[in-house]
């Protein structure tokens, strides 16, 4: 069930340790919060001076209330910060919100500081949000501890960052979304985004979770997390670049980057990835509503060719179809417009809108009872008539008062529907698209917001979840090339037959223990292609030991390795590898490989391990996926042997987290199976 943080959401009682008439401090700014519940619970004020604040007496301690304290804000200088929390244990408070700041985020010295305290907190069995936190607020239970007032609503945010919950205040209003909960994350010290992630899924008043995190800490258990939640979870997250992959030593942590990290836990969880707070909100507004499209297949309805065939890219590069409507549809929007209206799909009244209104109710009707469509994108100037209020004279006034009529119909032809429709208007303030809004169609400025609101609640491929991490195995303790491999092919995956010698006397032995043609490698080499430390298809004995000696007095290597070459006929050349990420552990990638991968890239992330199931559908979703089924008069290769081939590399790597890369580059899959021919690992 998780941490119980009810004292944190709903406590008995509060204090303001730090509460202040100034102005300019932030105990002034929580105070005044604070009290504006004080009819829900006590709420009592802490000033070292004593005296009144607010207008109200303020204790000049915790242990001069007199009384237990449940929750504790503490917002006091950092020289004072340890000090206020011990008090606050001993006075029996069972949470605290720690607003002090200078701590881990001012380096080691501060982050020993913020451990000691973490601890005694935890050994108090007590809870507490912060340090350097702007504080937490619940309209659901009338707690009120953060420095600004949030709109009561359906969303709980959770966010490393107190100016960005005020830019969503802003732009949730249009769409009538509000808040149950706010909490500013700061330090972590004790309770993290993982614990009240799960708390906000277990909240009834909170609808939807939004999330703005940079540091995930532990992202392997948010992803699980958001998983298990039951609820919207939409993120947005700072630092997605790819600056943990230069320093990588393979192909695998090469291609990776913390935005593929992201993206694929995402996915893998079923948390909806934003990259803005304006996507967050428009995500937000299309979430929390109740409809769900069956499928992909939009109608998009206009009364300007323009604004339909934007509107008809917009859906498509979100993801989405625009797919022509059938000939029985089409012949009843001709019944229904005029003759120079456009009925395939955009739908375009071409102009009829400005003569009846009307039409766009009767025209949304069609569509969305129409069998070929999921849902509605409404765009362009609907709502301008309503807007305009009769600007244009007397004409105008019967035109808008058409509009709001057509409205009104557009909103009962969608409570009757279970589709959704979605609107984008130039004129979003409207009369007209308030209505709309009231209804519960979700009303939009901005072309690629309405398209991106249907792509957020639109069927995909079902959330895969996190696969558990195995039991750690017993460290790897030879990571070069033939250690790496012989336990490779201890957990079940096939390479070609191998001899690691060191000199012509042991290669010509290891020569007469399988036929050519032979394959020689350099070891110790990471990367042996590049480094011209590899020879294949070396006929016989004779052409192995020229190799050898061209190879070994350019290079210089301390051992080799003698393999049986591979028919490589019919066959197809992956990588799969497995990277671990500070933050998300285990990360697999799987794509077309050989020497190739990098200039390619055409690979697929996921959290490690893979079941083989989950495997097949990342090669199935690769650009070049084709290739696997055969072209050209080329057989189809074995996808089933691949796929299980990386699940034993997923899991392998999974069971071993001192290995911070590994991968199997090329994996030869072929009409008769898979096998690797080459390998590497990197160790933490």
């Amino acid at each position: 069930m998780g941490r119980d943080l009810s004292a944190l959401f709903d406590p008995v009682s509060v204090a303001v340790v730090g509460a202040s008439d100034d102005p300019a401090k932030y105990g002034h700014a929580i105070a005044a919060q604070a009290i504006r519940a004080n009819g829900r619970r006590p709420v009592h004020l802490v000033n070292r001076r004593g005296g009144t604040v607010l207008g109200r007496s303020a204790a000049p301690s915790l242990s001069a209330i007199g009384e237990p304290v449940d929750l504790a804000v503490v917002s006091v200088p950092a020289a004072g910060f340890e000090d206020a929390v011990d008090e606050a244990l001993r006075c029996g408070a069972r949470a605290i919100v720690a607003i002090t700041a200078g701590f881990a985020e001012t380096g080691e010295a501060g982050r020993t500081r913020q451990l000691a305290v973490a601890e005694r907190v935890r050994a108090a069995g007590a809870v507490m949000v912060g340090p350097n936190c702007l504080g937490i607020a619940d309209n659901t239970t009338d707690l009120f501890l953060a420095s600004d007032t949030f709109t009561p609503g359906g969303v709980a945010l959770l966010s490393q960052s107190g100016n960005l919950a005020l830019e969503l205040q802003l732009r949730f209003r249009p769409h009538g979304l509000g808040f149950s909960r706010f909490v500013s994350l700061g330090n972590q010290a004790d309770v993290t985004l993982v614990d009240l992630l799960a708390d906000c899924a277990r909240h009834e008043g909170t609808r939807a979770i939004a999330v703005y995190a940079e540091d995930f800490a532990d992202g392997r258990a948010f992803a699980e997390a958001a998983a298990d939640a039951g609820k919207p979870v939409v993120l947005l997250t700072a630092g997605r670049g790819d600056a943990s992959a230069r320093s990588a030593q393979s192909h695998t942590g090469a291609l990776t980057t913390s935005a593929d990290v992201v993206t694929a836990a995402c996915r893998d969880a079923g948390v909806e990835l934003v990259a803005t707070p304006r996507e967050l909100t428009v995500a937000l507004a299309a979430l929390t509503g109740a409809r769900r499209p069956a499928g992909r297949r939009v109608a998009v309805l206009t009364d300007g060719g323009g604004h339909g065939v934007v509107a008809a890219d917009a859906v498509e590069a979100a993801g989405l179809t625009v797919p022509e409507l059938t000939r029985p549809t089409r012949q009843h929007l001709r019944d229904a417009l005029w003759e120079q209206s456009a009925v395939a799909n955009p739908v375009d009244l071409a102009g009829m809108g400005e003569q009846d209104p009307g039409s766009y109710a009767r025209t949304v009707a069609a569509l969305l009872a129409a069998e070929e469509v999921d849902a509605v994108l409404m765009t362009g100037y609907f709502g301008g008539y309503a807007a305009a209020d009769g600007g244009l004279g007397g004409g105008g006034l019967v035109l808008a008062e058409g509009e709001r009529e057509a409205a009104r119909l557009i909103a009962d032809h969608h409570r009757a529907t279970a589709k959704p429709l979605v609107v984008q208007s130039m004129y979003p303030d409207s009369p007209s698209c308030r209505t709309l809004a009231a209804a519960g169609i979700p009303v939009f400025a901005a072309t690629e917001d309405a398209a991106r609101a249907l792509a957020a609640t639109t069927p995909g491929p079902l959330p895969t979840g996190v696969t558990p991490l195995p039991p750690a195995a017993a460290p790897l303790r030879d990571s070069g090339y033939m250690g790496t491999r012989r336990a490779l092919e201890e957990a079940g995956l096939a390479f070609p037959a191998a001899r690691e010698i060191h000199d012509e006397s042991e290669l010509l032995a290891a020569a007469a223990e399988f036929p050519g043609p032979y394959v020689l490698k350099a070891l110790h080499l990471l990367h042996k292609s590049d480094a011209g430390g590899v020879a294949l298809g070396l006929a016989g004995p004779d052409e192995l030991l020229a190799a050898f000696r061209e190879m070994h007095a350019r290079l210089g290597a301390p051992a080799y390795s003698v393999e049986a070459m591979a028919d490589l006929t019919d066959g197809i050349e992956l990588i799969v590898g497995v990277n671990r990420d500070p933050r998300f552990g285990p990360v697999a990638m799987v794509g077309l490989g050989g020497v190739l991968a990098e200039a390619l890239h055409d690979v697929a992330f996921t959290l490690a391990p893979v079941r083989a199931g989950r495997a097949l559908s990342l090669l199935r979703g690769l650009r070049t996926a084709a290739l696997l089924d055969g072209v050209r008069g080329r057989p189809p290769v074995d996808v089933a042997a691949a796929a299980a081939a990386v699940e034993a590399i997923t899991a392998f790597a999974a069971a071993h987290p001192e290995i911070a890369e590994i991968e199997v580059n090329p994996l030869l899959v072929s009409p008769h199976g898979a096998l690797a021919l080459d390998s590497r690992a990197v160790l933490a």
